[in-house]
């Protein structure tokens, strides 16, 4: 197994941050990892897996060996009366997978169009958007214990998904033990169940205005796929021409009766009631209204047309997008008392 050496990370992180790794094994198979674990050396070095590095910010080189994620293939396992079950490798690119699903006829997964990274990591982050998450749609993942070298499966439930979360980002306890498996589990293989009969998922001011622009009543899977295109393009920078992780913060969640302070103070804010009886307040619009849109630290600033979105504007180091994203969490805390969580994983 080739084991590279300083490698460059700038490409490999959607921020285009300069760093490099110190080691760097580039995992094509479930045999790669075991070759690695087998490896006395390699087996007792920390590890960080690397997919496609769109929801990390760097703030220096990487001393753990970095385990780059290119496992790839997709296919039908399973087609029944109810739903199509699709799987992916991990490192198969996300938005691509999403087109080649619906190329063969097997809709559901529209709605999260274009959203950057890989698809091992989809399920890290249950990722979400426009009315839909992951966890609506998955099925079940294979991953190996980097401690133990097994091979195991989880179904959703095992997963333990919430808003922006997995049980991919906590850690167990020191002896092993617990359900956090952050650093632990490498993620091989990721199976989705696909829904019959299809239904789209609507409800969302910009899909509506979409459907009225084109005077589409009933949209089939691929002008829903085209619109979250339009949409996503429209609201958020390229990372291939500015630096980004995409959304910086998680929107918050509130109770009743703090969402009703705030529109006491501030009527427009932006919210959404959800089925637990909390409210999520939109985090771009709470950084909006302090006035961070298009402002600049360093060579870190906030994108002009989406306030989410912390960007690179030029060389900008990870020390310097965490200082302006801190800078916002106090703005924010300040103004509204709501403390932001970024989404991004800090290296």
């Amino acid at each position: 197994m080739l084991v590279e050496k300083n490698v460059p990370l700038q490409a490999l992180n959607s921020f285009r941050i300069i760093a490099k790794a110190y080691s760097l094994v580039r995992v094509a198979s479930q045999a790669d990892v075991q070759t690695a674990l087998a490896s006395a050396e390699l087996a007792a070095q920390p590890k960080f897996i690397l997919g496609g590095g769109s929801n990390i910010v760097l703030t220096g080189d990487v001393k753990p060996l970095v385990l780059k994620i290119e496992i790839m293939g997709r296919r039908l396992v399973q087609e029944s009366a109810k739903a199509f079950v699709v799987e992916a490798g991990a490192g198969e690119n996300w938005h691509n997978f999403v087109e080649w699903t619906l190329e063969q006829g097997y809709p559901g997964l529209e709605n999260l169009a274009l959203i950057p990274g890989t698809v091992g990591a989809a399920p890290v982050q249950n990722i979400g958007a426009y009315g839909v998450e992951l966890q609506d749609r998955f099925d079940s993942l294979d991953a190996i214990d980097l401690q133990t070298g097994r091979i195991f499966t989880l179904n959703a439930a095992q997963c333990a998904f919430g808003y922006r979360d997995s049980v991919f980002k906590h850690a167990g306890a020191s002896d092993g033990s617990g359900l956090g498996l952050a650093g632990r589990a490498l993620i091989t293989q990721v199976r989705f169940s696909l829904p019959k009969p299809w239904k789209p998922v609507l409800g969302y001011a910009d899909l509506e205005r979409k459907m009225a622009e084109q005077a589409v009543s009933e949209p089939t899977p691929q002008q829903l796929f085209q619109w979250v295109c339009d949409i996503r393009r429209a609201k958020l920078p390229d990372p291939n021409v500015i630096g980004n992780a995409g959304s910086f913060f998680k929107n918050p969640t509130v109770t009743p009766e703090q969402c009703a302070d705030i529109i006491a103070r501030d009527p427009k804010v932006v919210y959404y009631p959800l089925l637990d009886g909390s409210i999520k307040l939109a985090a771009g619009w709470l950084i909006d209204a302090c006035g961070w849109k298009g402002k600049t630290v360093g060579h870190a600033g906030v994108y002009e047309k989406q306030a989410l979105v912390l960007v690179n504007r030029g060389d900008a180091t990870g020390g310097e997008v965490m200082t302006l994203a801190k800078a916002i969490q106090t703005s924010v805390y300040e103004r509204f008392g709501i403390r932001l969580e970024p989404e991004p994983v800090v290296v």
